[in-house]
């Protein structure tokens, strides 16, 4: 395990206190798990960013379907006369 030292922030260090006690936690724990989190947040935006681009790269094509067309086939849904999905 690699150590790292930080500077916390003036504002961050008595919420952070207050929390390990509640928690009955080390900083040390609340603070990677925060790290860990926040890479994973980063990660799956990076990821879904990843999935836009092709999307918008259709879009750019001309390959769109007119939201009218998909909006009446979603309130078609359920009933007996249900559209088929628009292409």
């Amino acid at each position: 395990m690699a150590v790292t030292s930080i500077r916390l922030q003036t504002e961050l260090e008595e919420p952070l206190e207050v929390l390990c006690k509640k928690l009955d936690r080390s900083k040390n724990y609340l603070i990677n798990q925060a790290l860990k989190e926040f890479i994973a947040q980063q990660a799956l935006a990076e990821q879904r960013w990843n999935d836009t681009l092709p999307a918008l790269e259709s879009m750019k094509a001309g390959k769109g379907i007119p939201a009218e067309k998909v909006f009446e086939w979603m309130k078609s849904w359920g009933t007996d006369d249900e559209l088929p999905r628009p292409k």
